[in-house]
């Protein structure tokens, strides 16, 4: 209940606070690229139901159907070039604080994934994320904000340092992520992801949680 008060707290002030921002971006997107303004995208939820997670519009209205599907790439030449500013600076994921407030997602928990893609998770660990609510943020969404980077040099194809790498290991980031949860870790990875932002390099995570899982060494030279 703490946890669920904090969410709509949290989630109506930031709607509140970022409000002008919006008709701007709308306005932008309307007038750029395909004119679309938000993107709905099916996601796994909590006790494996489906939802619709809001974003803003940054890619071609037909992109999971080219090219890597639905693992983007860097320098993706799907992302129109207003969706780059917005997915760089991570407005795009602005819209899913309305998710929030319905309750779909939570401020902090595991990153709610296509339902193709969560299938891929081993059974075990299926069973251990979706007791969970979704987050906008969380362990796995700090360590690969820049996923798109890890893929491209990763020295496969993008799909497959995606299925074979990087989804593994967020299983493992998630699974961890529910063994240690308590309103003061929520807190931390809320800071975290602030200054995430504010500085795009930094590995601040490490210093703060130590237990993480390890990193995989196929990763390591990414």
């Amino acid at each position: 209940m703490i946890k669920r008060a904090m969410d709509i707290i949290l989630s109506g002030l930031a709607i509140i606070i970022l409000s002008p921002l919006l008709p701007p971006i709308a306005i932008l997107l309307r007038l750029t690229g395909e004119g679309e303004i938000f993107y709905i995208q099916l996601r796994t939820g909590k006790g494996g139901q489906a939802f619709g997670l809001l974003k803003f519009a940054t890619m071609l209205k037909d992109s999971p159907n080219l090219l890597s599907g639905d693992v983007t790439l860097s320098n993706d030449p799907r992302v129109l070039p207003f969706g780059r500013f917005l997915r760089k600076t991570k407005i795009n994921e602005l819209p899913q604080l309305w998710n929030v407030l319905k309750g779909d997602m939570s401020i902090v928990g595991p990153r709610p994934l296509i339902p193709a893609s969560f299938a891929r998770y081993p059974a075990d660990i299926q069973e251990e994320i979706r007791t969970l609510q979704p987050g906008l943020t969380g362990i796995g969404s700090i360590i690969f904000r820049d996923e798109e980077c890890i893929t491209s040099n990763s020295g496969k194809s993008a799909l497959e340092c995606y299925y074979e790498d990087i989804l593994p290991y967020k299983g493992k980031l998630e699974v961890w992520y529910k063994k240690n949860h308590t309103l003061w870790l929520d807190i931390k990875l809320i800071f975290i992801t602030i200054w995430a932002v504010i500085s795009p390099n930094s590995r601040s995570y490490e210093k703060y949680f130590e237990d993480l899982p390890d990193w995989p060494s196929c990763l390591l030279l990414s």
